[in-house]
């Protein structure tokens, strides 16, 4: 059986390269990642990492000639706690997910935006989350299969177009769902 080509390991120059071949050659990640003979995966986090602190163009600010200062302000953040331990404010949060169309991944950069050392995003839905169970009461509502049927409206409008006039008119899905059907075990009785 053919031993596996060990994956060679990755420097500040291969970051230059990444950098220069993707700003100043308009290279896609996957045609940078050939030309070094770098991973696809290893080429788009490097990228993302430099887009991440302001390495956006080609050539490198001034400041930057040294190999150290770019490793430094790349990998800044691998294996470091965060600096800023300051939690959100969960009720206010909570309130702002009420809302149609907020999610998560659009309140998190409000926070890293007030906290640019702080937390990441799965720590912060995390800990979203174990607030929501500490602070919703939960009700199971138990009743007979297909005795109780629950409506409700789903989502945002749509639009529907007619197709002789051409006119469009907002609608509302609606939905109705029956509950579960009889386990066996309860047909036995």
């Amino acid at each position: 059986m053919p031993r596996r080509k060990q994956a060679r390991r990755t420097d500040v120059k291969d970051m230059r390269s990444i950098l220069r071949l993707t700003y100043e050659q308009g290279l896609s990640v996957r045609a940078v990642s050939e030309r070094l003979k770098l991973s696809k995966t290893t080429v788009s986090s490097y990228v993302l990492r430099a887009r991440e602190v302001g390495l956006t163009g080609w050539p490198l600010p001034p400041g930057y000639d040294d190999d150290a200062a770019i490793e430094r302000l790349v990998f800044r953040r691998v294996g470091r706690p965060p600096q800023d331990l300051d939690e959100p404010d969960w009720p206010v949060i909570a309130q702002e997910i009420k809302r149609k169309g907020v999610t998560l991944v659009l309140l998190w950069p409000e926070y890293r935006a007030a906290h640019p050392n702080g937390y990441g995003y799965t720590w912060f839905c995390d800990r979203f989350l174990a607030f929501q169970r500490r602070t919703h009461v939960s009700f199971r509502n138990r009743h007979e299969a297909g005795a109780v049927m629950q409506t409700d409206y789903a989502g945002h409008t749509v639009p529907l177009v007619d197709p002789v006039t051409g006119e469009i008119t907002e609608a509302q899905i609606f939905v109705a769902v029956l509950g579960p059907s009889p386990s066996r075990s309860q047909w036995r009785a």
